[in-house]
């Protein structure tokens, strides 16, 4: 007798009665035990759908299975008053700050890490399409974009093959959105030789009445998918690449990676702009990592009730796609919308206005599952909690690393570095670290982005902090910066991320802004390491209580683990941890807003804050010895706090014209750039500033103490400013001017130390990164 045949589609009618059949779930990313876990929730084996589903969705970069458990200590650490200007907070596609007068932002940052590594182009571009997909569906415009950028070695072979993709792919689609790119960074190291960094921040703006929440509520409402046909790109994308090292090989993950389509996007903003605007949309999210079964789990996680889908009616290009492969495919521009059947025809007429193909597959009801559809065969049949919000939570083992003591104890001091004494050696070691590939322009780069495009920018690089209007009538702006060290980390993850924190709180403050909410990226080796698990923890910890002093909650963001290719337990077994911080601040009016250079002779030039000897993790140590070691510099976020109502302030009652922070590179890096900024010179001395604080002029000119900040003030005003910095205690010192030529060539002087012509200055402050990568 002729055994049956296997049937075509894996249901769950097949899958009940074969439950010995084999299935590939640890080439899915899946252990064992949670295989086992899956089957026991089911009750029985899983169907290929719903395995595909459980492993996409259950992966790092879907789950936060590593991070959860220390995540929640950010939202046990927000009080009520950090709060008060929330409007949506962690747990949604992105968080939601009111900036007053009805106005509100969403804003979020996230990483394409491992796909910008496979393919730079399209891992970069699409992950600037998917944060803008994100505060589209808040119901927000996106208004502008930033990037954090990390890179190997400036001198390695392959960088200059990841760097030129990357920045194509940010610069190709943010422009073709007609989104400004209005900050962030760009670093070179080895540690991030293959694991670069590829961080990308969206703002949006909205209305309060127009927040759009994932849900799917309301028995009867249709499930319609729109936007970009479902193709084989992208099958098991960011979810799985994510959430794995590279250690099986480049090639082979290269039809993992998804293409992007940015005039698509375009489109898609605007459609659903106008979609939200006639209120046809009752839930919506956008689909991004995991695709269908993300958007479809989450959505009926969210909601009261359950979903019917059928896949038949999923638009494909690609007619071969199986069941599975639908479900995982992470094809860029689509969104999933809840429509009531009262509204379907309108919500289509307006889809179809912009050619935006559109296709119902699904329904909500009031049964609990999610039940889905092949051929008229079910294969999925789900308690959708089960797959998008109950999935293995780990409490990972972390323990601080057996290297961290020596790495600590191997100071600047103890390694006994050479340092210039000299005026002359003074001079040539400023000029190294202008020219060095991390402190270098990066005009190079931002010169590819377009800044000003839409005509709301009012301040982007290289200041300090992007300004973007948001009300044309009042002026009504927001303020945003985004900072990480992951020098400062590796040396000690919990003061690095507070740093981090620091750095961009301040850098906002510099442009007059109040600093509202931040979000993260926390970009971190395998969590299966306890020495990466511990940077983690640590990391998180520090920001939850460095959030709680400032008194600004985190909003949302994003974990990137296993950035790591080395054997565990050694010191270079993955990046260095790079916690990734931007902080969003309100400005009341963007045209008082505050540049990071002046631009006016005679003005008096101050610094805020008090200079420690402070170089261990410096740009110094790094450009000069190739040293790392010893511990980051201290932290006083009162201090912080209260250096940033200095500047708000300040920028309020107009009393500074110009305010860079002091980070890298030190006072002489901050002073160069805030000459180069317009071009206009400085004369100053240190010797107050050797005198006060006790240090060498050396110290005084590289050290990297935060809570510091270098101003110019008008004449007239000197008093006015002194009184205010002397009422909330944070100590300043005058300077000297801004303005001062040799010969008709504005010059930087040093007084007893050295002068540096702003053309000299200029020309190895702009050659570095064109003569390696042009």
């Amino acid at each position: 007798m002729t055994a049956p045949s296997k049937p075509t589609l894996d249901t769950v009618e097949h899958a009940s009665a074969t439950p010995d059949e084999s299935q590939p779930f640890a080439a899915l990313g899946l252990k064992p035990e949670e295989y086992q876990r899956i089957r026991d929730i089911l009750g029985r084996r899983p169907t290929a759908a719903e395995l595909a589903m459980y492993s996409v969705m259950w992966s790092e970069h879907c789950s936060y299975k590593s991070s959860k458990v220390h995540l929640s200590k950010f939202g046990a650490k927000t009080t009520e008053e950090m709060k008060k200007h929330l409007l949506v907070g962690i747990g949604e596609n992105a968080g939601v700050v009111d900036i007053g007068d009805g106005w509100a932002v969403t804003f979020k940052v996230e990483s394409h890490n491992h796909p910008s590594y496979v393919e730079p182009y399209q891992g970069a571009a699409t992950g600037v399409g998917g944060i803008v997909r994100d505060i589209i569906s808040m119901g927000a415009r996106p208004v502008a974009i930033m990037d954090q950028l990390r890179f190997g070695a400036v001198d390695h072979p392959d960088t200059a093959r990841v760097v030129h993709g990357v920045v194509a792919g940010v610069g190709g689609y943010g422009n073709s959105l007609g989104l400004p790119n209005i900050g962030g960074e760009l670093v070179f190291d080895s540690s991030y030789q293959g694991n670069p960094l590829v961080n990308a921040l969206c703002v949006g703006v909205l209305r309060h009445e127009d927040i759009h929440l994932a849900n799917a509520s309301g028995v009867g409402n249709k499930v319609v998918l729109f936007g970009a046909r479902t193709g084989g790109d992208g099958i098991g994308g960011a979810s799985i690449l994510a959430s794995e090292t590279f250690e099986d090989g480049v090639p082979a993950k290269r039809p993992s990676v998804q293409v992007g389509d940015p005039f698509m996007e375009k489109v898609l903003i605007e459609c659903c702009l106008e979609l939200y605007a006639a209120k046809v949309v009752e839930g919506i999210q956008d689909l991004g990592a995991a695709g269908i079964s993300c958007a479809t789990s989450e959505l009926a996680s969210n909601g009261e009730g359950g979903m019917h889908v059928w896949l038949d009616d999923v638009l494909l290009r690609d007619p071969s796609l199986n069941a599975g492969e639908i479900l995982m495919s992470e094809s860029q521009e689509r969104m999933m919308a809840v429509v009531t059947p009262a509204k379907l025809d309108a919500f289509l007429a307006i889809t179809g206005k912009w050619d935006v193909e559109t296709a119902v597959v699904g329904e909500v009801n009031s049964s609990g599952r999610l039940t889905i559809d092949h051929h008229g065969q079910r294969i999925v049949d789900v308690d959708p909690r089960t797959v998008a919000h109950e999935g293995p939570v780990y409490n990972r083992p972390y323990a601080r690393p057996a290297w961290q003591d020596a790495l600590n104890a191997d100071t600047v001091v103890a390694a006994a570095l050479a340092r210039p004494e000299t005026a002359e050696e003074l001079r040539a070691t400023a000029l190294r670290l202008l020219g060095s590939p991390n402190l270098a322009s990066k005009a190079w780069v931002t010169n590819q982005y377009d800044r000003f495009v839409q005509g709301n920018t009012a301040l982007a690089q290289p200041d300090d902090g992007g300004v973007i209007r948001v009300d044309e009538t009042t002026g009504l702006g927001v303020a945003l910066a985004t900072d990480a060290n992951g020098r400062y980390a590796k040396l000690d993850p919990r003061t690095g991320a507070q740093l981090a924190l620091a750095e961009a709180y301040r850098n906002v403050a510099t442009t007059g802004a109040r600093p509202l909410a931040i979000t993260d990226c926390l970009n971190f080796g395998s969590p299966e390491d306890p020495d990466s698990m511990w940077q983690l923890v640590e990391a998180i910890e520090g920001l939850a209580d460095g959030c709680q002093i400032l008194g600004v909650p985190v909003t949302g963001g994003n974990v990137s683990l296993y950035n790591g290719t080395g054997e565990p337990g050694q010191i270079n077994s993955s990046i260095h941890p790079t916690p990734v911080v931007g902080v969003l601040g309100v400005l009341d009016d963007v045209s008082r807003a505050t540049g990071s250079g002046w631009r006016t002779a005679g003005e008096t030039l101050f610094l805020l804050g008090t200079t420690r000897a402070e170089l261990d993790g410096s740009a110094w140590a790094d450009v000069v010895h190739s040293h790392l070691g010893g511990l980051p510099p201290k932290l006083d976020l009162a201090a912080e706090r209260s250096l940033a109502e200095v500047l708000i302030n300040a920028t309020r009652d107009e009393l500074v014209d110009a305010a860079h922070d002091l980070s890298e590179g030190g006072l002489v890096q901050g002073l160069i750039e805030a000459c180069l900024r317009f071009g206009v010179g400085a004369r100053v001395s240190i010797d107050a500033l050797v005198a006060r604080d006790g240090v060498t002029p050396f110290e005084a000119l590289f050290s990297e103490s935060a809570a510091r900040a270098l101003v110019s003030v008008p004449r007239g005003e000197e008093v006015r400013f002194v009184d205010a910095c002397v009422a909330r205690g944070v100590p300043y010192l005058k300077l000297g001017e801004a303005g001062h030529d040799i010969d008709g060539v504005e010059a930087l002087e040093i007084t007893g130390l050295f002068t540096l012509p702003l053309d000299e200055a200029r020309e190895v402050h702009t050659a570095t990164l064109p003569g390696i990568f042009g």
